[in-house]
């Protein structure tokens, strides 16, 4: 009983983080608000017994990419760049699409009956890397090597766009 509690309460404080990271006026509140909700995002995975994945998400997130944004909004000049506002059409357009969301959303919650996890099948080891690395190496083998060589093509691909020589053509 307590852990739905809480559950509820780290859903309630990751959507109005979310919600946050839209309406806040200054780009860095909304960095802010956004590591806020990853540390929210990374309660959630302590409540599912995914101790590595929420290390995984405070580190590489909350910390390394969040810095990287900030960096990139600090070397905007952002006085220069100010968006025009936007008119009353646009800003109504936007509540109604946000409202139909919300709707579809409320109806998807209240027609599905989602079981409560059981106690019996609780395992303490579920998400710790040791079992991780068993899954990942033998039942999901195949996918974990393709996407490895994904991401060293995507590595090779960025550094021949970054090494251009100036003469050569534009893709």
């Amino acid at each position: 009983m307590a852990i739905s509690n809480i559950w509820y309460f780290l859903s309630g404080l990751t959507l109005l983080s979310a919600l946050m990271v839209v309406l806040a006026k200054n780009p860095i509140h909304s960095v802010l608000y956004l590591v806020f909700t990853f540390f929210c995002i990374s309660g959630h995975y302590v409540l599912l017994n995914a101790q590595f994945l929420m290390a995984v998400n405070i580190i590489v997130y909350a910390g390394a990419i969040m810095v990287l944004f900030l960096f990139v909004i600090m070397m905007f000049d952002l006085k220069k760049n100010q968006p025009e506002s936007k008119s009353s059409l646009t800003k109504l357009a936007g509540s109604v699409v946000a409202g139909t969301l919300l709707v579809l959303f409320v109806a998807l919650l209240r027609k599905n009956n989602l079981p409560a996890p059981s106690e019996f099948n609780f395992k303490s080891q579920t998400g710790m890397v040791e079992t991780l690395g068993k899954i990942l190496y033998t039942e999901y083998l195949l996918p974990f090597e393709l996407i490895s060589i994904l991401f060293f093509v995507a590595m090779v691909g960025a550094v021949m766009l970054g090494k251009r020589e100036a003469g050569e053509r534009n893709f």
